[in-house]
């Protein structure tokens, strides 16, 4: 059953591109401000990049909202993207995809006529109390922020 606004965000703990363990319940007790979760597939692929430098453009305007992307990369992998792109966000490592399938972002996908399982390119933003405030499964990359925004507003009104 796919995850819906006002469902409890699945707890995770996951290492952060430097390594570090990043727990969300700790940080969403500790800071006490939106998440938003955002998985994808795989770095430095063009549609991952594009979404990553969007989220990081617009990262300015969305106020104390902590923005965190998932995909099976290992660290290594995260800290390039990372550099590279000068995203400057959590890039956090779901290898075993047990996160992905959690939140309901993984699947069955197409691509040149063969079918495999994989990421669902999925945002999910998580309210100061642990639950979720919405729910973008089966995102476009440019679809991201702008999602992003227009959630900020409604929630501020």
């Amino acid at each position: 059953m796919p995850l819906e606004p006002g469902d409890k965000a699945p707890d995770f703990t996951l290492l952060v591109q430097n390594a570090d363990p990043f727990s969300l319940s700790k940080s969403v007790k500790a800071r006490k401000v939106l998440h938003l979760i955002d998985f994808y597939p795989k770095a430095d692929t063009p549609g991952c990049t594009t979404q990553a430098c969007e989220l990081r453009d617009v990262a300015s305007e969305v106020g104390g909202t902590v923005i965190l992307g998932i995909s099976p990369d290992l660290p290594p992998a995260l800290v390039r993207f990372d550099e590279e792109h000068a995203l400057g966000f959590a890039l956090l490592s779901d290898p075993d995809h047990a996160v992905a399938d959690a939140y309901g972002a993984r699947g069955d996908e197409s691509m040149y006529g063969k079918t495999h399982r994989g990421v669902i390119r999925s945002a999910f933003l998580v309210a100061e109390d642990g639950t979720l405030a919405a729910a973008w499964p089966k995102i476009s990359p440019q679809q991201t922020p702008e999602k992003l925004r227009r959630a900020l507003q409604v929630l501020a009104a």
